[in-house]
């Protein structure tokens, strides 16, 4: 092990044993202590559903838990985060199941380019379809709740109207993004969110691919005053808890756990549809941001263009014992269901 993967390590143990010695501590008024490691900005909305839920936790239990957040990757980083939690190093943590790709099988269902308009929509089909299945990718820790970010669409430093515009743009992009991209005759460029403001602004690449709540958060509407709207793919994410705490805890406080589960998925997916339009409303005024719309052609052309990849989803996913084209008809489904509810 490296000194700087040592010097992580002590300091998540010492975080750890923290939270479990306050648990013990006579006169603190919680009784059990539970730490949620998370990954990204405590100003993003995955870190603003956690402290959302931790606090309601605390409320809805009458004080007996009490949640110690660690956002911004403080206690593991972001590709730790799963196995961070199953081996105890927190009792709970918030990832991204596209960070690790094939191992969340039936949970990658969601993030291809469906067309999902809506976060809210996504966030609880992706609930449903895991409530059906209940995929083994999950039986190692308990599935506390699940959500999606918005819909990613393309943000550039020039205006893209149509799909032959967009042919050989190089674009920041991650995950799924990176196939649907290379299909509709982008360039993808994978790399981090945090390093897409140099690449931008040193002309690496000519746009961002992501949900538009950056605009704001990040501040991208500063240097990218385009947006093209293409519901590209949805990002899934998980809450999960160590499978030996989830089993120490008292039955109702397991109760107040498992109630919270659907609403905090709708919940969030609500939150951040509401931040993209706070965020489009901000960068307009601020930064005269402008939105395009594809037309109906190209939103076919490129449905057509990105549809191999939903084939290939079945054909891997069958291989690997799962009902695959079942599967998709149930993504389809749940995204007429919710999209109906949810416009």
């Amino acid at each position: 092990m490296t000194r700087r993967g040592f010097c992580s390590l002590f300091v998540a143990v010492i975080l750890v044993a923290t939270a479990v010695f306050l648990a013990h501590t006579p006169g603190q008024a919680a009784s059990i202590v539970l730490t949620y490691a998370n990954f990204p900005p405590a100003s993003t909305f995955p870190c603003i559903q956690m402290e959302r839920w931790a606090k309601e936790i605390e409320k809805r239990t009458g004080g007996k838990v009490k949640v110690q957040t660690f956002p911004g990757g403080t206690l593991l980083p972001a590709k730790n985060i799963f196995d961070g939690v199953v081996a105890g190093m927190a009792d709970i943590g918030n990832f991204a199941m596209s960070y690790q790709p094939g191992r969340f099988p039936l949970s990658e269902a969601i993030d291809l380019p469906v067309g999902f308009r809506n976060a809210r929509a996504a966030s609880m089909a992706l609930f449903d379809l895991l409530q059906k299945y209940q995929p083994k990718e999950f039986a190692k820790v308990k599935l506390i709740t699940v959500f999606t970010c918005p819909p990613a669409d393309i943000m550039t430093k020039m205006p893209v109207r149509s799909l032959k515009e967009l042919k050989g743009m190089e674009l920041r992009t991650s995950g799924t993004g990176t196939e649907a991209l290379r299909r509709i005759g982008a360039i993808p460029v994978g790399m981090p969110q945090s390093e897409a403001p140099e690449a931008i602004q040193k002309g690496i690449v000519k746009g961002n691919v992501s949900s538009m709540e950056i605009l704001k958060d990040f501040n991208f509407a500063s240097y990218l005053p385009y947006a093209t709207e293409a519901n590209l793919f949805v990002v899934s994410f998980a809450v999960v808890m160590n499978k030996d705490r989830w089993d120490s805890l008292p039955g109702d406080v397991k109760k107040v756990i498992d109630g919270l589960a659907r609403e905090q998925a709708e919940w969030t997916g609500t939150y951040v549809d509401n931040h993209v339009r706070e965020a489009l409303e901000w960068s307009r005024k601020k930064y005269n941001h402008q939105v395009i719309r594809l037309s109906g052609a190209d939103q076919k052309e490129m449905a057509r263009l990105t549809k191999p990849m939903i084939d290939d989803y079945v054909k891997r996913s069958t291989s690997q014992g799962l009902p695959g084209e079942q599967i998709m008809k149930d993504v389809y489904v749940l995204k007429q269901k919710y999209e109906k509810r949810y416009r």
